[in-house]
This record gives structure tokens, sequence and C-alpha cells, in this order.
């Protein structure tokens, strides 16, 4: 790993088709494990609402049905699109709800567009702060972390933002020095890529932005011989640029980039009818009058703010929390520095404090700086249902680690410390290499061995961290292998094949409960299956008999479980096994 950064016109072909075979082992693997779990796994939670709002849209060209969720509608563009075509080509309308297990699949194999995208642009960032070997472990450690792997399995929005949020840290930041077009231009373009696969866009862009013109103004005196002062920080970090201004050009950024995605979105020309409601309800005055007349003709809806404003106002509120077998009713600060502990492959935890014991200079790039600003970012982030939520974060630490690790091996002598330092990196890769292997196809429910065993995990997180409905098709193998009959299932997700045989869905959470007790006369002379987030979950949204339910659950031992589900026997062959004690 002696290699510095290059430009790409100088590298050697031998080096370049290197680097090509590299990438493609990397992005071909990686995409294999995904398809095949992907064909293991039933619908998450949103995948069937996303994907027949992703259909209509190209059917009626509105985004209505997306703005009404909040959900920005690039993923499912890019993810129905082939579904749209196949549609367009034979005639026939495809049912989303009745056809979800063959649709599925092809939207779930579209959305690995993105996924090459993201590993596409961590080469291209790693490269250009550490040289190819940056480039290419980068690529590595993402290409073996399970939760990358888990999600870019899913016809879904993390993985898409991921990699926008990528596209524009590189061309942002090479354009720095540039004309208009790469300065502002393009820059503006990858925004509004960002803000369209996921609303969060908006503020990951912005921040990273900042970060990366800090990190422009900073560099020449962290890596000068000049003893650095404070005085010498903040002169330099407010110097004036050779070319605009920092200020200017990311007002144009963000105005032609919310443009641009104003544009995309479109508008049905309709009035706001949640906004009407509301100015019909005021109280009869001025006030009252105006805002009617407003919300009657102003006929621009629904487009690209309605679906931003809606995702600011659901962070804005946030709800309840289930972590380390505790639920909070609102959200916690410490939520996602924890969950990252629990959740991340431990190489990529160990490697940032080796690396600031050992060359903390090494992490001065704009990667890792960025990582470091959106995870204290997110200790005011009040929607706290995944660490899919981090994503970007964590992408950007693998490149910022990957840069870091390899200029920390090039700043050692020749010797035991330099092969004690390239042995760390292979394996890291190794060790999540083994650890995605292990967890296959149920990416989903990996924790790390820090926190005992993986296979308990449901006890420490929940929801999209291990739980996210994707467990059906399991389940309904593990009851025809035992053959006895329908199982009741008490099902936390969306997926339709949990009312088919020999599945029956049980709503526990519609039915009235004011006591334990009741619970467990109901469900006399039933065999159960329990979602984990049902178990053990915050069950926000959900009414009170729901968590009556839970508590009466806790009691209970379970007799069987696959990964997502537990499952209790109350049936009076069963009933013995059910001992009164916590599972």
């Amino acid at each position: 790993m002696t290699d510095g950064p290059q430009p790409l016109q100088t590298v050697p072909r031998s080096s370049r088709l290197f680097d090509a075979a590299w990438f493609l082992f990397w992005a071909v693997l990686s995409s294999v494990w995904c398809v095949t779990a992907a064909s293991q796994l039933s619908a998450t939670f949103d995948e069937p609402l996303h994907l027949e709002r992703g259909l209509e849209r190209w059917r009626t060209g509105s985004t209505a049905g997306l703005m009404s969720l909040g959900a920005m509608p690039l993923p499912m563009d890019v993810e129905t699109l082939p579904l749209y075509l196949w549609e367009r080509c034979h005639g026939i309308r495809l049912d989303p709800v009745g056809n979800l297990d063959h649709l599925l699949p092809w939207a779930r194999a579209s959305a690995l567009l993105f996924w090459w995208v993201l590993l596409f642009y961590a080469w291209r960032l790693a490269r250009s702060f550490g040289g190819p070997w940056a480039a290419r472990l980068a690529v590595a450690y993402l290409a073996c972390e399970p939760n990358f792997l888990a999600h870019a399995s899913l016809a879904l929005t993390d993985t898409a933002v991921t990699a926008c949020l990528l596209v524009l840290v590189y061309h942002f930041r090479a354009g720095r020095d540039g004309g208009w077009l790469r300065r502002v231009g393009v820059p503006a373009v990858c925004f509004a890529a960002a803000v369209l696969a996921k609303a969060s866009g908006l503020a990951y862009a912005g921040l990273c932005m900042i970060v990366i013109e800090a990190e422009r103004r900073l560099a020449p005196v962290w890596d000068g011989d000049a003893k650095v002062t404070a005085k010498a920080l903040w002169t330099a970090l407010w110097r004036r640029p050779a070319r605009g201004t920092f200020r200017g050009d990311l007002v144009q950024i963000v105005l032609l980039g919310l443009g641009l995605v104003f544009v995309y979105c479109g508008s049905d020309w309709q009035p706001q009818t949640s906004g009407l409601a509301w100015a019909r309800s005021l109280p009869p005055g001025p006030f009252g009058i105006c805002m009617v007349w407003f919300f009657e003709h102003a006929r621009v809806f629904s487009n690209a703010g309605e679906g931003i404003v809606r995702q600011v106002r659901h962070n804005m509120l946030g709800h309840g929390v289930y972590v380390l077998g505790q639920v909070y009713p609102r959200y916690v600060w410490y939520y996602y520095p924890l969950v990252l502990t629990i959740k991340l492959c431990e190489p990529l935890l160990f490697a940032p404090v080796v690396l600031l014991i050992v060359r903390p200079r090494s992490l001065r790039n704009a990667a890792a700086l960025s990582a470091l600003v959106l995870l204290l970012f997110s200790l005011n982030a009040h929607v706290q249902i995944g660490v899919r939520l981090m994503l970007p974060l964590v992408a950007l630490a693998v490149v910022g680690v990957s840069a870091a690790a390899v200029n920390a091996v090039r700043s050692f002598r020749p010797g035991t410390s330099a092969r004690i330092a390239v042995g760390f990196c292979v394996a890291s890769v190794l060790w999540c290499g083994v650890a995605s292997w292990a967890v296959w196809p149920s990416g989903l429910t990996y924790v790390n061995r820090m926190w005992g065993d993986p296979t308990d995990g449901y006890r420490l997180v929940s929801d999209s961290n291990w739980d996210w409905g994707q467990g059906v098709k399991e389940l309904a193998r593990w009851q025809r292998r035992r053959g006895d009959g329908s199982l009741d299932v008490w099902y936390f997700g969306s997926d339709p094949r949990i009312d088919r045989a020999p599945l029956r869905a049980l709503a526990l959470h519609g039915l009235s409960f004011d006591k334990p007790e009741e619970v467990g006369q109901y469900l006399r002379g039933r065999r159960l299956a329990v979602s984990t987030t049902l178990a053990y979950g915050c069950l926000y949204g959900l009414a009170p008999s729901a968590r009556v339910a839970q508590h009466f659950l806790a009691t209970q031992k379970p007799v069987g479980r696959t990964s997502t589900f537990l499952i209790y026997d109350f049936t009076a062959d069963g009933a013995a096994g059910n001992a009164a004690s916590s599972p």
C-alpha cells in the first residue's frame, strides 16, 4: 500500500485493469448476496405501499400518493420502472398487492442500481483521499458490511439516499476550484438527486458541503510545517476562495437543486386538502377568510414541498423508541451512537479508535469529518427506528477510515508495524465478510458479538434494526415443516401472505383487552407466533390493548422461534410449556 493519489489518466493500464477487476469482484459478489437473500425474505413494512404508489406514479404522472407519505419519488421511480415498462409492452395492468410475490423481486433487483452507484462513488471518493488502495479497501468494506447488504437487498430508499449523497460529496469537493458548471451546476444536480431520494438528504447534503469547504480551507494549515494555532485555523477558515464565495455557491446549489426537485415531482394543480380543511376550521374573521381564499386559489399541490414538510414535521414530532430492553415514550439523545455500537461490525468500531491513537492526523479528511458531524447531528434526531437512517454516516465513515488506514500504513517505515497495519486491514474485511455470511439471508437481524449472543438481538433493538416484517416466508416454512395445521400470527408488517395457509393473521392490537388475564383467556386453545417488534418494541401508533397483550406475553415462555418470530402454544398439549418466565 504505497501508491498515493494519482490522476486517473496517469494510472498505468495494468493498475486500471486490476482496479476494474477488483471493483467488479466485490460489486458482483455483494449483489449475489443481495439477490439470493431477497428471494428468501418477505416484504418489509414499507415495501408493498411503496411499490403500489410507485406504479401509480408511472401510470398517472402524479406524485401525490408518495408526497402524502412524505416519501420522495426517485427510488420508487427506479424500482418500479421495469414493472411499468412490462405493463406497457404487454397491455396488462399489474396488481402490486395480489402479485406482490412476483413483482417485489424485480423491484429489489432494480434497486441494486443504487448499490452499484454507492460502491462506485465510495471508490472514487476514497481514491481521492488515499489513493488506489484506499479505494479498494473502502469497496471491500462496504461490500462485506451486513447492514449495507441488508438494505441493498430491499426496494426502499436508504441505499438510494446514501448513494446520492456520496455522488454529491465527490463532485462538490472535486469542483470547488473549477468553473461555474463544476462548482455549482453539477453539485446542484447531485443535491437534487439526494433530496429526491429522501427528504433527509436535504440536511445531510447541507452539512456535508459545509464540512467539505471547511476541510478544504483548513487543509493547508493542517498539512503545513508551521505550528498550528487557533488564529491560523480561524484565518484559514474565513479566507476568501480564489473562485466565487462558498456562501454564494451554496445558495445557488440549494436553490437550483430545490428547483429541480420541484420540477421533477411536478404538481396536480389542486388545492391542498388538509390546509383547506384547517383554514375552514378557523374562527370567523379576516385571518380565517384570507386563509380560506389562499388555500382555495393556491392550486399548486401536490408538490415536492408537501413531501418535504411532511417529513420535517414527522422528524420534529418523533415517537417512542425501544433500545436495550427499555421502551421510551419519546426519543433519547444517545440512541444512534448506542445503536451504531450494536449494529456495526467490530472492525468498523475499533478502526477509528486505533487510528486516533496511532495516527490521528490521518483522520483529517472530509469524509471522516463529515461522518463525525452527522454523528453529532444524530443526537438531535427524533425518529429513531433503525440504523438505516444513519447509513450515509456509516458510508462516509467507511470511506474516511479506509483512506486514513492506508495513509497511516504509508506513514510507517517498512517493517513490522506496516505489516501489522496491513494485516489489520485484511482481517477487518474478512471479519465483516464472515459476519455477512453468517447472518445471510436476514441481514437486518445482524448485531455484533460485543453485546452478547447475536441471536438474542431482538432484546436489544427492534423495528428495522431486527424485525421489519421480513420474516413471513421463514415462518411459513417453519410451520409447514411441523405439519400441524394453521398458526395464528400477530404480525408487525404489511406482507399480504401473512393471511395465507398455513398462517392466519390475528391482530391482537385490534381487540379490546384491559388486563393481561383477558389476553390469556382469549388465546386459550391457540398457537400464536408474535413478531419480535410487537413482543419487545415500543408499539407506537397501536391501541392500548397492544401493550396489554405485550405484558401478558412477557410472562410466557415461547416454545419455538424463527429469526423474527416467537411462537407460543396455548393449546391443552402446549400449555405446560408456557412457563411463567420471560423468554
